[in-house]
């Protein structure tokens, strides 16, 4: 969208296995004794492990391996690890060397960042976390506690759609409320319904809005489809993507990496399809969605 993909080079871990309880050994690079359709070798330095691109940077580094992280070559630094941050990085901070066409995307405007501010706030703790929280708890109390907002969010996120009119999630322009969105929403059906309880509804049968939503930025939406790898995001699931540069860098990807939760590491055939065809472009023949909470 930002035109960045010949200046940024892209290392995609491994979906799995992503290390112990505190993260050890962590992501991996894929080999040729080893290899995982869709993952790359780390194009930088040919790492086996993504936690030696952290000790590159600091060899007495102490905090999680964690997706994705961006990597300067000219300082020879990780710049950050820090999703939001990056996105907003990238949204402005290479329009200098872009040609026109990519300066004009602007996906943090001015003029709607109140209302992105306030929506981000919920939607990331709700929802983007929330199915974190449900599908973690260690007990049904903390089950019971976390899984509402998540539908509580998804009900409010179908209303403004409504309210907007689409076909984004702000109304007719494309902001970075819809990239955060979107990996959460397209997850949705296909792991969080199952592999963390998150099943008082589905988005293809609940929510007709945010399933038209989905449905356009997949098919109509460049970037969007090119991006998303259902094996993926099947047999893990956290941030899809990775990354490293010629100038900079960046490194980023269920079922088989959370033995806590799956221990016989089977992944699901379905839903299928991963995600439907055939879009509804008029939304007021739509009718709006959502699913009923607990008191």
């Amino acid at each position: 969208m930002k035109g960045l993909t010949d200046i940024i080079d892209i290392s995609i871990v491994k979906p799995y296995p992503k290390g112990d309880e505190k993260g050890w050994p962590g992501w991996k690079f894929p080999t040729a004794e080893d290899p995982y359709e869709g993952a790359t070798e780390d194009h930088l330095f040919g790492s086996k492990y993504l936690h030696e691109v952290y000790f590159k940077d600091n060899k007495d580094y102490k905090g999680r391996y964690s997706v994705p992280v961006l990597w300067d070559k000219k300082t020879n630094r990780i710049v950050n690890n820090e999703s939001l941050e990056i996105l907003r990085n990238f949204n402005t901070g290479w329009n200098s060397i872009l040609p026109e066409q990519y300066k004009k995307v602007d996906l943090y405007p001015e003029k709607l960042r109140t209302e992105i501010e306030e929506v981000g706030k919920w939607m990331q703790e709700d929802l983007n976390t929330g199915v974190y929280k449900a599908g973690f708890a260690s007990d049904q109390a903390a089950y019971d506690t976390n899984v509402v907002p998540v539908f509580r969010a998804l009900n409010r996120l179908e209303e403004m759609l409504s309210k907007n009119g689409g076909p984004y999630v702000l109304g007719s322009e494309l902001t970075e409320l819809d990239l955060r969105l979107y990996p959460t929403l397209i997850r949705f059906d296909t792991v969080y319904v199952q592999h963390f309880k998150c099943n008082l509804g589905t988005i293809r049968h609940n929510y007709p809005l945010l399933n038209e939503w989905m449905k356009n930025l997949y098919w109509n939406v460049s970037g969007f489809k090119e991006t998303t790898d259902f094996r993926h995001i099947k047999e893990n699931v956290s941030p899809p993507l990775n990354t490293l540069s010629n100038r900079t860098d960046i490194h980023c990807q269920y079922t088989k990496s959370h033995a806590h939760i799956n221990p016989k590491a089977i992944t699901p055939m379905g839903p299928i399809p991963d995600i439907e065809s055939g879009l509804e472009k008029d939304w007021s023949k739509v009718k709006t969605g959502g699913v009923k909470l607990p008191v």
